[in-house]
């Protein structure tokens, strides 16, 4: 790629494959491309597949402003075990009952997440507490009760649920920047006096940009970038 390649103000649409964290498609992208300066607009965990925003030379200025954009994701929930990180990151830790739940419960539990909500992030994610990241903590033993994670006030426009194939449970959530899916799955399954983990999670669009404008990794054209009008 030539210099004048390097500074366009350009960004691109990536699906980020499972099992990748969010800098290995960085990486990846900055080798393929030859840039000198990337970087990502908002965190994918590892399991989770989907958007990830890639800004290039002076669009790293931008990263704020696609982080800010609302997002939309659709995954599945199953009821009745968790697990630490409360995804298959983890091994069950726990096997709650299910038989009481039926499908007024579920809508009564759904609607309580709509609108302006209070969360507290998972202990297995990138938040830094005490100079570490809390997946840190996590791995060094230290329980989500013996530290002080804030809680963070998001706002879910629209949570859409599919409980044909119950105890899985189908979802579509569309949200503002800093919902943690996760937490919200954790916190449905208490909701439902039982217990949730997340067995599936796909971002599928920021703001105007959906997955039919996302590149693969394996097959990345530095030519098929995006650009602000």
């Amino acid at each position: 790629m030539d210099e004048l390649g390097e500074v366009l103000d350009k960004f691109y649409v990536i699906n980020k494959p499972k099992e990748w964290s969010s800098f290995d498609v960085v990486k990846k992208i900055r080798n393929l491309g030859r840039f000198k300066k990337i970087g990502h607009a908002g965190t994918l965990d590892p399991l989770a597949t989907g958007i990830l925003i890639m800004c290039v030379g002076k669009y790293t200025k931008k990263i704020d402003y696609f982080q800010s954009l609302p997002k939309t994701y659709t995954g599945k929930l199953v009821l009745g075990k968790t697990t630490p990180s409360i995804d298959l990151e983890t091994v069950f830790d726990g096997e709650f009952p299910i038989d009481h739940i039926n499908a007024t419960i579920l809508e009564e539990v759904r609607k309580t997440f709509l609108g302006s909500i209070q969360q507290v992030p998972p202990i297995y994610s990138a938040i830094k507490l005490n100079g570490q990241r809390l997946f840190t903590h996590a791995r060094n033993g230290v329980s989500a009760d013996e530290l002080e994670i804030k809680i963070r006030e998001v706002e879910v426009y629209r949570m859409d649920i599919d409980a044909s194939n119950f105890p899985e449970i189908s979802f579509e959530i569309e949200c503002s920047k800093g919902t943690y899916i996760r937490s919200i799955v954790r916190d449905f399954g208490i909701k439902c006096q039982s217990g949730a983990y997340m067995s599936e999670l796909v971002r599928t669009k920021i703001g105007d940009w959906g997955l039919d404008k996302a590149q693969e990794v394996a097959t990345f054209n530095s030519d098929f970038y995006e650009v602000l009008l």
